[in-house]
């Protein structure tokens, strides 16, 4: 049985309330079934929460890193890991049913979820057919904790390579500011500048923190 213990069960008002009647504790220990001797589920869960940091960030943990947890093992892992792919499918298949301009929380959500996490910084890019579908997602550039060396002409080259009509750019701030820097707004520019060249229209640029994004378009910084 899942122990539970001083909560009324989560998984009635889960299956009658939906995710919303349940925490974040609750929820992940109905995932991880039943407690190893000695360690209840749900305080297991709690602790896990609190000690990566939330949802995300456990994971995205790696797999040693998850094992140093008491009443964490391989199987545990492996199911971690599974949610976390499938979160992360869903995001990416939710992008792929329809014009992304529609639906601009599953964007923000997708890269979210895939880049709030990261501990260094990541360049990456949606490239969208002329109806504005998604074609794929990818990380074109690795950084160090606060830069990443973009090179807009390999921006240019795979978003021809892909024949996209559209991209949208994204990238990370691991201090978990999501402010645009001075650097990040020319940058913007130059590749809006360039892509023009060749008939690709960049919709929009990304800056993703912890908890919050900011749109360059929004801003009108672009």
């Amino acid at each position: 049985m899942i122990d539970l213990t001083g909560a009324p069960d989560p998984r009635q008002r889960l299956r009658e309330l939906g995710v919303g009647s349940v925490t974040d504790a609750e929820l992940l220990a109905i995932c991880l079934g039943t407690g190893a001797a000695g360690v209840p589920v749900l305080e297991l869960s709690r602790r896990l929460l609190v000690r990566f940091g939330g949802i995300p960030q456990l994971l995205e943990a790696p797999a040693m890193r998850l094992l140093e947890e008491r009443g964490v093992g391989p199987a545990r892992v492996a199911l971690l890991q599974a949610i976390g792919g499938l979160v992360e499918r869903f995001h990416h298949q939710q992008l792929q049913r329809g014009p992304v301009l529609s639906s601009s929380a599953e964007v923000r959500g997708f890269l979210r979820n895939r880049l709030a996490p990261q501990t260094r910084e990541v360049f990456a890019c949606l490239f969208l057919d002329s109806r504005h579908r998604v074609i794929t997602y990818e990380t074109l550039f690795l950084g160090t904790v606060d830069r990443a060396a973009v090179h807009p002409r390999e921006v240019m080259r795979r978003a021809l390579e892909l024949n996209a009509a559209a991209l949208i750019l994204a990238h990370n701030h691991p201090s978990g500011v999501a402010e645009p820097s001075s650097a990040d707004i020319a940058l913007t520019a130059s590749l809006a500048d360039l892509l023009s060249k060749v008939d690709v229209r960049l919709l929009d640029h990304l800056v993703v923190g912890r908890g919050r994004e900011v749109s360059l378009a929004e801003r009108g910084l672009m």
